[in-house]
């Protein structure tokens, strides 16, 4: 087992750097921490996405910073609630997932966590599935943790409360869905949850069932989103998350291709910058004494290298600075030649390469990241001509392939 470590001033950088509020205080949580008790803790992610992105990966280098002191980490994959759909924050109902599809999004997940996360040695993060006790629910043991919550509390919810304005429906799984987040807790008899500030209902609901079945406190800490300055947020919604199944060259090329408004929170929440560091950096960007270029340049960097390692963080600098800063077409572009006349432009980005599923060809295409001749693609269905002359396929402003017909 691994050694708790009490060290005032880690465990205050853990409780404040990217830390939006602690339930019920901070103070407590400090106080156990500082007590040498091991705590249990867990982060929940829901396989709605073939690959999890930088949001989640706040979350997760927060689980990585309780590890590093010493506590016990359970890195939840909710392959019951993902069929379910989380409705925070959803003007629409989601459209609910089988667990097929549920099992096949998070297949990789254990491998895109590992850059931040340690599955290995006396202090290994555990992976758990919440299927493995909600798909054992009765009917009557839901109707009893049903009994603990109140229509009153959540109707209340900001996202239903639009919906009833706008005159959408609600459908009855959406309000289940808080208590059956919560009842991971009360399974797993975790003593913190973490989240996103977004989160806070349905990890409260949690804190509710386990003081409820448990007569027991669970600490809940909401993380700051990751938004600019302005308080736009970044994610799947928006169209600009960076997801951590990207190749070096793309996710060094898409931080850089942020708005400068994120660089300051981004350096908080996503890299191991020390903190005192990342303070400077904010301090700097508000006096502009600094150019916002290279802040973002070092950023890219520091993500690129947490989730691939220096040599091809360094690797995809220097592409960036050749094809972007430069506006170079590499000189030595790739080439593949294919057996057929035309095919249609998903399965052409998945045959070359440029994409490692169909479904992440189709993600590509709809948020702006292909070009087909310089000229970007927007349907999903065209039919790319393959010639003996070739045609030249792009993805980002980095990843080139030149297809020529046999």
């Amino acid at each position: 087992m691994a050694k708790v470590i009490v060290d005032e001033k880690l465990i205050d950088e853990v409780l404040e750097r990217g830390v939006e509020r602690v339930y019920p205080d901070k103070d407590s949580l400090k106080k156990v921490l500082m007590s040498g008790k091991r705590i249990k803790l867990y982060g929940g992610f829901d396989p709605s996405a073939p690959a999890l992105h930088i949001g989640n990966a706040i979350l997760i280098n927060k689980l990585s910073q309780f590890q590093a002191l010493g506590h016990e980490v359970i890195f939840l994959i909710g392959d019951f609630t993902g069929m379910i759909g989380d409705p925070t924050d959803k003007q629409a109902v989601r459209k609910k997932l089988t667990r097929e599809e549920v099992l096949d999004n998070a297949k990789n997940y254990k491998k895109q966590a590992s850059a931040y996360l340690s599955f290995s040695g006396n202090n290994s993060a555990e992976i758990m599935r919440n299927s493995k006790w909600s798909d054992k629910l009765s009917f009557k043991e839901l109707i009893e943790l049903a009994s603990n919550f109140t229509v009153q509390q959540l109707i209340q919810r900001d996202m239903f409360q639009e919906r009833i304005k706008a005159d959408r429906p609600i459908y009855l799984h959406e309000f289940l869905y808080p208590l059956v987040q919560g009842y991971d807790s009360v399974v797993m008899d975790v003593d913190l949850e973490i989240g996103g500030n977004d989160q806070m209902f349905n990890m409260m609901a949690g804190r509710d069932l386990m003081k409820t079945l448990k007569g027991k406190e669970k600490f809940v800490i909401t993380t700051k989103l990751l938004a600019d300055d302005k308080g736009v947020k970044m994610g799947k919604s928006q169209g600009n998350a960076v997801f951590l199944d990207e190749t070096a060259e793309n996710m060094y090329g898409l931080v850089m291709s942020w708005p400068d408004g994120f660089i300051g929170a981004s350096f908080e929440l996503c890299t191991k910058v020390p903190l005192a560091e990342v303070k400077k950096i904010q301090i700097d960007l508000q006096s502009g004494s600094v150019n916002p270029r290279d802040l973002k340049m070092k950023l890219a960097y520091e993500i690129t290298r947490i989730n691939h390692g220096d040599k091809k963080a360094r690797e995809a600098e220097e592409h960036f600075i050749k094809t972007v800063q430069k506006k170079e077409v590499p000189g030595e572009v790739p080439s593949r030649k294919l057996k057929v006349k035309s095919l249609g432009i998903i399965d052409l980005l998945v045959e070359v390469g440029l994409a490692t599923s169909k479904s992440e060809a189709r993600r590509l295409i709809e948020q702006g990241g292909i070009k087909i001749d310089e000229k970007m693609v927007k349907d999903i269905n065209m039919k790319i001509e393959v010639s003996a002359e070739g045609v030249l396929v792009q993805r980002g402003k980095r990843q080139f392939v030149k297809v020529i017909g046999d």
